[in-house]
């Protein structure tokens, strides 16, 4: 035999490419979301929980078999309602391969309670329809009592919710009344029976306010609160109306007909109710600032009195000061009576005097004397007068007649 060191080394088969684990499950990972697109896949929701990284795990199944699930953080928080175990529910999945474990699995981009989409629609259709009659018009809603006296709660009789709005009540203000009307607020016929406890609160008109209330539950549960007949009588009511229907991110066609929402049966209660405490305070609040005013006023008045006091003077004294007054007055309307008098007298005297001498008699005195005619006018001019003419001679005592003889004309003097 010959030796080790002349032997031919031996060689592998030739055969198809050898994967590793990661990459086959990678490779299947890729064809089963190249194979099935985003799809909707409906089924019971069973072994729910959220991990502390905000994931939600949980198994959708049905009689014959089931998937495990995954709904990541980011698409989990945007659901405006909870899952729960047994739940029916629609899923939009991607179907892939958790590469990791080698677990087939659906990633769940978003979910909703089974039958959503119709009754969704449903919903959507007479949303749409009362709103263009205007049944959801702000304008129409009517303002809550501030003080309300009576309270109406429509809502069944043995309902935790009922409960919860007493308690409330009773918390806040014991001494509101609360009138209940009972009603079905789940079933076939309870939006007739809410309908008609609504119409009936209307015509008693013994509440200032009414509450149409319910505890949380599914789409299902909640669906009464989205018939025609409920918003209708709801806007039809003559009495405010304030909903507290399911939790805070349950939304119902009564929600939009009411005159106000509130997100819960107690935030309902205690949307109507002032807080008797707060009350007191305010009324406290508000008697300090009525003595405060009230004080002010009175020192402004006794002040204005204090002034009008020192300006008053005894009726006799005022009689005495205008005395006074009025002798003086007719002191000073004499002493200028007697100044004018005086002042006129002078005036009239030197008048006199200056008119002394154009007196015409005056001249006569110093020997002078008037002729006239016979009828009275002065002759100034012997031109007037012919040989022969009767004149009358005024003197200074008395007068004479006289004929004239002979006239001398003026000669007139040379021009220069």
């Amino acid at each position: 035999m010959p030796g080790e060191q002349g032997l031919a080394p031996i060689s592998r088969p030739s055969g198809p490419q050898i994967l590793t684990v990661s990459a086959l499950a990678r490779s299947i990972r890729d064809l089963l979301e190249h194979r099935y697109p985003l799809l909707w896949v409906a089924g019971e929701m069973s072994d729910f929980t959220v991990a502390k990284s905000g994931h939600a795990y949980f198994v959708l199944k049905d009689r014959h078999a089931q998937l495990r699930c995954v709904m990541f953080r980011s698409r989990h928080q945007q659901l405006d309602w909870e899952p729960r175990e047994g739940m029916q529910i629609e899923a939009q999945v991607l179907v892939s391969l958790y590469e990791a474990r080698g677990d087939f699995q659906l990633n769940v981009e978003t979910m909703r309670r089974a039958g959503l989409g119709a009754r969704f629609e449903a919903f959507v259709r007479l949303r749409d329809k009362l709103e263009k009659e205007g049944l959801f018009d702000p304008a129409a809603k009517r303002p809550l009592p501030v003080l309300p006296r009576t309270i109406g709660v429509i809502t069944s009789r043995d309902a935790a919710a009922l409960r919860d709005v007493l308690t409330t009540l009773r918390r806040r203000n014991p001494s509101i009344a609360v009138v209940v009307y009972p009603v079905a607020v789940q079933g076939t016929r309870a939006g007739e029976e809410i309908a008609s406890a609504l119409a009936l609160a209307g015509r008693r008109a013994d509440c200032d306010v009414l509450l149409l209330v319910r505890g949380g539950g599914s789409i299902e549960d909640l669906w009464t609160f989205n018939e025609e007949i409920v918003a209708r009588a709801v806007r039809a009511c003559p009495l405010p109306v304030v909903t507290g229907i399911g939790h805070e991110t349950d939304f119902t066609i009564a929600d939009f007909a009411a005159d106000q929402r509130a997100p819960t049966p107690t935030a309902a209660a205690e949307l109507v109710s002032p807080e008797r405490e707060r009350l007191r305070e305010a009324i406290a609040t508000l008697a300090r600032k009525i003595n405060a005013s009230a004080r002010r006023e009175l020192e402004r008045r006794m002040l204005h009195v204090d002034q009008l006091a020192r300006r008053l003077v005894h009726p006799g004294t005022r009689l005495v000061a205008q005395g006074e007054l009025l002798a003086q007055l007719i002191a000073r309307i004499r002493a200028a009576a007697r100044a004018a008098l005086e002042r006129t007298a002078a005036r009239c005297t030197s008048l006199a005097a200056n008119l002394s001498h154009l007196d015409p008699t005056k001249v006569l005195e110093r020997g002078y004397s008037i002729v006239q005619t016979p009828d009275g006018q002065v002759v100034r001019d012997s031109a007037a007068l012919t040989p022969g003419d009767n004149v009358v001679l005024r003197l200074a005592r008395g007068s004479a007649g006289a004929r004239i003889e002979t006239t001398d004309r003026p000669v007139k003097p040379a021009a220069g």
